[in-house]
């Protein structure tokens, strides 16, 4: 029997998505290869969540950081399993 790789990522969302969809969780578990599969993932718990953190380009929204490790994440950026991916929004104000 051919083992397959675990894929599973820690995922914590900012507290902007969690207003637009309510029934998302805080810190989930999700199984993805790269930050695109990851917004698919998400898009598919949550229809329309995907449109939110990635524009028509593609790519990630630029009001929308990706961070992995400390550092900015694009759509093709690769995901260690067990690594905690952090969704962050813009800060702004004056």
């Amino acid at each position: 029997m051919r083992e397959t790789p675990d894929t599973s990522c820690e995922v914590v969302l900012p507290d902007a998505l969690l207003r637009l969809y309510p029934e998302a969780e805080r810190r989930l578990t999700v199984s993805a290869t790269n930050v695109g599969t990851l917004i698919d993932e998400l898009d598919q718990r949550w229809p329309g969540m995907g449109a939110c953190l990635r524009d028509s380009r593609p790519s990630v929204r630029k009001h929308i950081s990706i961070m992995i490790d400390g550092e900015r994440s694009a759509l093709a950026t690769k995901i260690a399993p067990g690594a905690t991916v952090f969704v962050l929004t813009a800060v702004s104000g004056g």
